[in-house]
Formats: C-alpha cells, structure tokens, sequence
C-alpha cells in the first residue's frame, strides 16, 4: 500500500512512445507505471485510448484504488490550451490532434479530472520539485533530443507566460537568416544544437565526400543515425562527428548564455536523449561556451549548468505534480 501523499498519475505522451505512472508528488516516489508505442498512426482517438489503457495498467500494478487519486496530468509534445484541456496542435502526431478535446476524452474514459500541459514544461516541473533543480527558486530546463524545447520556473512555479508559449528556448534566434528549423523559420537553436542538428551536419559532411565511419551506417539504409550509433563515433574520434558535435555543444552554450543574461536563474538543468547517452561530459564544453557570453561574470560558476537526473520519468512526475497544483487551486 501506498504512504500517505497527494496522489496522481502523470502521462508523458510523446511521438514515438507513451508512459504513464502512479506518483506521490509529495515524495516524487512512483508507485506504478506502463510504456507503450504511441502509434500515431492510430489518430488522436485511437492514441487517447492506447493512453486510457496505460494508465489503468500502471494503476493495476501500484494496487491503488482510483479514488485515492487528485486526478491526472498529461504533458503533450505542442501547444495546448491549458483551461480546457483542448489540443491546439500535435505536428509529429499528426492533423486528427487539431482542436481534440483530450481532458474530456481522457477524464470520461478514466472518470477522474484531467490537467493538459506542454510536455517540456512538465519536465521542468518534474526536475525542479525531484531532480537537478530542487531547492532553486528560477531554473530553466532544456531538453536536447530530435528537437529542443524548454521550460522556465520562476519563483518556485512554472512561467507559462500571457499566451501559454513561454519556455520556447529551442526557437529562439542564435543565426540571423541560418539552418532552417523544423518549425519552418531559420536560424533557431534547434536547428543548431539538437540531435536532428548534429544528424543533418554529419550527413552533409559524408555527401561532401569527407571520411566518416558513420558512412557504412548510412549505406546500409538506417534512416535515422540514433544517439547511439553517433555516441559511438563520437568516442571514436570520428572527425566528421566530433565537429557536428563541437558545433551542437557550441550553440547550446550561447542559448544558455542567452538564458543566463535575461532571467539569471540559479540553475540551467539539460536533460534529453542527448545528455542521456552521452553524460555530463557532454555539458563540459557548454559550460565554458556559455560562460564566456555571461554579461555578468561575477560569482559566475555559482549559476549551475547541470545534468537533468530523473530521465524518462521527468515528464510524467511533472505532470503528476501540475495536475495536484492544479487542481488544489495552488497554482
């Protein structure tokens, strides 16, 4: 049996996977969890119901009787309007998420309130109350994957901003009229310091002619170079992957500068595939670009430029925590 708390589930709903647990978001300790293959394929309907059915099996395996539950949250890969729970865009799930109603969808199935919230902003959350950023009043997170995206907690809560879009770190501008983002501007940190970012530049390198042991990965058909097989060539000192590498390391550092000199938070937390394979070692390099563009370089180590801690359940714990707040009236 679970210890006394404010119970919730928190669903991480992403493109490729979903993942849902039972969380005491006094503690940030999980009682129960499922993963399951999102298969957008199925539209929003269907996926609603792939993440009905991973939240019942998480609550089968925490032994939790429903009614002990606040209620449950769910952070989605896009924007969202947060009073209603209504989907305004889902781009890598597809057009069936414009406008579908997932609060109501979900809180009728699974009979409980249902909070909807941006996923990286629940990450956020879930590292400020459990993780890297615990004890910090202002944090900013960024998560490095196939895109980057952020989250800004500003006095101890999550700054969603007058539209709900703040935290948009990864299209902020680092080059004027440069790579184009997968939002469809250019010049975006996205475009620069994600892994989509270091995947573009050693593809163009080996279609330049330049010697890559990542050149036989592309021969054989692999339509994706995962961190994985970068991680590898990386350690290898392949030349090709190591300034793809150098180059995504440099521009995270400037976004993180960026960040310092407008909120002067406590700390920068980096979480994503990115820093999850590849380490601290990873952030060693960043912290140096960064500081070098701090405007204020007084006591400059003390603002901390760390590693994210609680990995792939840092989404699903924040959204645990912004459906108690929530729906407490304490946010």
């Amino acid at each position: 049996m679970a210890e006394k708390g404010n119970l919730a589930i928190g669903v991480d709903l992403g493109g490729t996977s979903l993942y849902a647990a039972i969380v005491n978001t006094d503690t940030g300790q999980i009682y129960g969890e499922a993963k399951r293959k999102t298969q957008a394929e199925l539209g929003a309907v269907g996926v609603a119901d792939r993440v009905a059915q991973a939240v019942e099996e998480a609550l089968a395996q925490a032994g939790i009787n429903r009614k002990r539950l606040i209620g449950m949250g769910v952070g989605v890969p896009g924007p969202i309007d947060t009073e209603t729970g209504i989907v305004i865009r889902l781009t890598n799930l597809g057009p069936t998420w414009e406008g579908f109603p997932l609060a109501q969808t979900l809180g009728r199935r699974l009979k409980m309130p249902v909070v909807v919230e941006n996923d990286v902003n629940v990450g956020a959350v879930g590292e400020h109350c459990f993780g890297a950023g615990r004890g910090c009043s202002d944090m900013v997170a960024l998560f490095v994957g196939t895109g980057l995206g952020g989250g800004v907690i500003l006095g101890g809560q999550l700054r969603t901003g007058f539209r709900g879009s703040a935290g948009e770190v990864g299209h902020m501008l680092v080059q004027a009229d440069g790579e184009l983002c997968g939002c469809g501007e250019r010049g975006h940190a996205e475009a620069y310091a994600s892994r989509t970012a270091i995947e573009r530049s050693i593809r163009a390198a080996i279609a330049a002619g330049e010697p890559s042991m990542l050149a036989e990965v592309l021969q054989q058909g692999c339509s994706l170079l995962t961190s994985k097989y970068i991680e590898r060539a990386y350690e290898a000192g392949d030349s090709v992957t190591v300034r793809a590498i150098q180059s995504a390391q440099y521009y995270l550092g400037l976004l993180i500068a960026d960040c310092v000199n407008l909120l002067d938070p406590e700390a920068i937390v980096v979480g994503g595939g990115v820093l999850e394979r590849m380490g601290d070692a990873y952030l060693e390099p960043v912290r140096g670009f960064a500081r070098q563009h701090f405007l204020n370089k007084h006591a400059m180590e003390s603002v901390r430029i760390v590693a994210a801690e609680l990995g792939d359940s840092s989404g699903a714990v924040g959204a645990a925590v912004q459906a108690v707040r929530r729906l407490k009236g304490a946010a």
